[in-house]
């Protein structure tokens, strides 16, 4: 019987993010979790395209966009569990174990990890448990914990949708708090746009935007304040 998960990470110039991402993929390979790798490439001019390949990847094209690529890769994938994954995440080597006990006990129910930063900064804590404590309680991971979902719950709720920003948010708010569990497992983030303009500026910035879309902005419109 083939490996149950294909893996999904939507990539444009993530040369310098990449190779950890895979590298955090290896525990699930060596534990016959994953079936295949999917790359999913929105026109990169660096060595995204060659590192996927180099790493045994199967490498999908795609305009540039996250939910146009997501929407691709899973089109493209032959799993009947699909793991969503950004670029300049890496997993904890504790994932494969979290991820087949929860596709073995909770098959109608979709999975986030655990958020951490990498980074050192006394403000990446800080965020941190804002962001478990709100994946947690509301049920609104953000889109760098990661996504594993049946295809057959996928398909049931429709997808990824093609928008410019917030398709993470559209996502886990047709799963429902009741059918989205939070694992111990962690996703490792890159922390370079907040310490580019900021921790506290960063997050209250994305915070406003989380709210306007709440109150029925359109992604489209976001999309423009979002850098």
């Amino acid at each position: 019987m083939p490996a149950p998960l294909s893996i999904i990470i939507p990539a444009l110039n993530a040369a310098a993010d990449l190779p950890l991402c895979l590298e955090g993929l290896m525990p699930g390979l060596e534990a016959g979790l994953i079936r295949e790798v999917i790359v999913v490439d929105g026109g990169s001019s660096d060595a995204t395209a060659r590192i996927a390949g180099s790493a045994g990847a199967n490498l999908v094209e795609s305009p540039a966009g996250r939910g146009k690529q997501l929407i691709a890769g899973a089109r493209a994938a032959r799993g009947e569990w699909l793991m969503f994954l950004h670029a300049d995440t890496g997993l904890s080597r504790d994932w494969p174990e979290r991820a087949a006990s929860h596709m073995g006990r909770r098959p109608g129910e979709a999975a986030a990890f655990t958020l951490k930063f990498r980074s050192d900064a006394r403000a990446a804590r800080w965020l941190e448990a804002r962001a478990n404590l709100r994946a947690r309680w509301m049920g609104l991971p953000y889109g760098d914990q990661g996504l594993l979902i049946s295809r057959a719950l996928y398909e049931d709720i429709g997808g990824y949708s093609d928008v410019p920003l917030m398709e993470d948010v559209m996502i886990v708010r047709a799963l429902g708090k009741k059918r989205l569990v939070i694992l111990d497992a962690e996703a490792r983030t890159s922390a370079a746009k907040y310490e580019r303009d900021g921790w506290r500026r960063r997050s209250w910035k994305n915070a406003l935007l989380l709210v306007r879309f709440l109150m029925g902005a359109k992604p489209e419109d976001l999309a423009r304040s979002y850098r």
